[in-house]
């Protein structure tokens, strides 16, 4: 099937001069969606930390996203649009987040030290938490991807071979006029099923079992490198950036990111497992 991307609004609504728009309502969403899963997550053994903290941290995870997301943006991505002496004379624009422009990796990271700093404070076991942390994130994903495709953004490569649902992106004229009404890959909503729901799914039956949850790092080990590899793979979809092209080997940023990620989590996973389990 192909269809016309149908030229959404990205406000949901606006009274006077206040616009809500689906963007926005993505992060809220997801950031309230993972507390209140987090909540219930910590209730099982072994002790991660109390509701009241997870509340607590909510106020944390909302910093570490929008200001790791933005300067992982304005590091990985915007410093290849604008040169760093043209940022530093213009700081408003690193963070400029209404503008647009937002890393998940940098989101990872930013979540990362305030898991980091946070558990330091209250003196909470780091991995056991961040355990926890990273099983409710692929809700935040699976709204973020879904707010993409309704503004139209980051939209797939020309399709080549079958695939079950195609897009015609009338807005990829401005970048890519040749091939703008070349039917393409949804690209945000395979990032969308892969990042969203199959890692949601995957995290959910690992959080249930004793064996995993016993042993701090597992499960963020296993959602590290589950993310990473659905992120590789649902990047073979997606067009570079206009201002990127493909990398060297045809990679993409988002797949070279992602590769320290995977590392990163195949060592927390093998780290995890050989460590003695935790009593309840």
């Amino acid at each position: 099937m192909i269809f016309t991307w149908p030229h959404f609004s990205p406000v949901l609504f606006s009274i006077g001069p206040l616009a809500v728009h689906y963007y926005a309502l993505a992060y809220i969403t997801g950031l309230l969606g993972g507390w209140w899963l987090a909540q219930r997550l910590v209730k099982l053994s072994p002790f991660a930390a109390t509701q009241q903290q997870v509340d607590d941290f909510l106020t944390w995870a909302v910093l570490g996203v929008l200001l790791g997301g933005r300067l992982g943006y304005v590091l990985f991505y915007q410093l290849y649009q604008e040169p760093l002496s043209y940022l530093l004379a213009h700081p408003i624009q690193i963070i400029a987040v209404w503008q647009g422009g937002m890393s998940s990796h940098g989101g990872f990271i930013g979540v990362a030290i305030a898991i980091i700093w946070f558990c330091r404070k209250h003196g909470l076991n780091m991995f056991a938490f961040a355990d926890r942390i990273a099983t409710v994130v692929p809700i935040g994903l699976f709204l973020g991807r879904c707010a993409n495709f309704i503004n139209g953004e980051l939209w797939g490569r020309v399709a080549t071979h079958w695939f079950p649902l195609l897009i015609i992106y009338p807005e990829s004229a401005s970048v890519d006029p040749t091939n703008a009404l070349r039917p393409r890959y949804p690209s945000e909503l395979i990032e969308a099923l892969l990042e969203g729901v199959v890692l949601f799914l995957i995290m959910i039956l690992a959080v249930r079992s004793d064996k995993w949850r016993q042993r701090p790092g597992m499960l963020t080990g296993l959602f590290l490198i589950c993310y990473a590899i659905a992120r590789i793979i649902s990047e073979c979809f997606r067009e570079p950036d206009y201002f990127l092209g493909f990398l060297p080997f045809g990679t993409t940023m988002g797949q070279i990111l992602s590769l320290p990620v995977l590392f990163a989590g195949l060592v927390m996973l093998v780290w995890a497992a050989r460590q003695t389990p935790r009593a309840a």
